[in-house]
């Protein structure tokens, strides 16, 4: 009788061992696929209330129909250039109306779900908190998809000269995507630590106007203090209006360039998941 050489398996097969580039693969695809599963999940509420997009579309419309019109009339902020200045916050506003739904739509649905027990089935599963994370983000951010042809269609009825090239629609999406992402995640993170809806419902309500406001949404930065300057240039709202406002505008121009303004959100959506991977597992305590 012989003796089975080691690394020799039963059947004669020799065991090789896996590659790091092949478990790397692996986990990216995994996490990819999760991550998209948990974004279907979290559309798929949208057909039980799909009524709360049209609830979402009346702040933004207000904005767009009174106020821009009114500043528009006694051009009271200067915008630079020639840029009207309906057309200057038309970006303005698609950026605050994600911002909005996203704040409200994180943290509120975890919450929720903790509450009913889907958190925790959820955190039983081998689904990888990042994922779990990314997925909520990217559902929002597709939730979110439909503020864009809102505005479009306010915009084009006001007379804002929008650009409607097939590749500044695309970049539009991306942004709108990406900005929605973020903030959502900033949602979650709220969330995570503050575990009840009426502290959720506070907190969102006390962040979301300082973050409108501490931005380029609605005036330019030079007409900011020293020190509301310094915290725009911190606030990533900031450089979602900018992209926003050099894409979707047929004489928009951006301060910080495409490229950079999506780089920094990113940056801030990366970081944002990182944190609230490790933060998630709280819900459930």
């Amino acid at each position: 009788m012989t003796q089975q050489e080691p690394g020799v398996l039963l059947n004669g097969w020799v065991r090789t061992k896996a590659t790091r580039k092949h478990n790397f693969i692996s986990a990216i695809s995994e996490l990819v696929f999760k991550t998209f599963a948990i974004a279907e999940l979290e559309i798929r509420k949208l057909r039980h209330d799909p009524t709360d997009l049209a609830v979402r579309a009346v702040q933004p419309a207000l904005w767009l129909l009174i106020f821009g019109q009114v500043f528009s009339k006694i051009r009271a902020i200067p915008t630079g250039g020639n840029l009207p200045y309906l057309d200057f916050m038309t970006a303005g506003i698609l950026a605050q109306s994600v911002l909005f739904v996203a704040i409200f739509t994180g943290g509120m649905t975890l919450i929720w779900e903790r509450d009913l027990g889907i958190v925790h089935k959820f955190l039983a599963s081998p689904t990888p908190r990042v994922a779990m994370v990314l997925g909520k983000a990217v559902a929002c951010g597709v939730r979110c998809l439909s503020q864009v042809f809102i505005i479009y269609g306010l915009a084009l009825l006001l007379g804002v000269k929008l650009n409607l090239h097939p590749l500044a629609i695309i970049k539009v999406l991306l942004i709108v995507l990406m900005g929605a992402s973020c903030f959502c995640i900033f949602s979650l993170i709220i969330g995570c630590l503050v575990k009840t809806r009426e502290r959720m419902t506070g907190i969102g309500q006390l962040l979301t106007m300082p973050l409108f406001f501490a931005s380029n949404a609605i005036y330019p930065i030079s007409l900011m203090p020293n020190w509301l300057k310094f915290i725009s240039h911190i606030n990533p709202l900031t450089y979602e209006v900018d992209a926003l406002r050099g894409t979707m505008l047929l004489n928009g121009t951006s301060l910080y360039g495409f490229g950079l303004d999506c780089t920094v959100l990113l940056l801030t959506l990366i970081i944002l998941t990182l944190i609230c991977g490790k933060l998630y597992p709280r819900v459930a305590m």
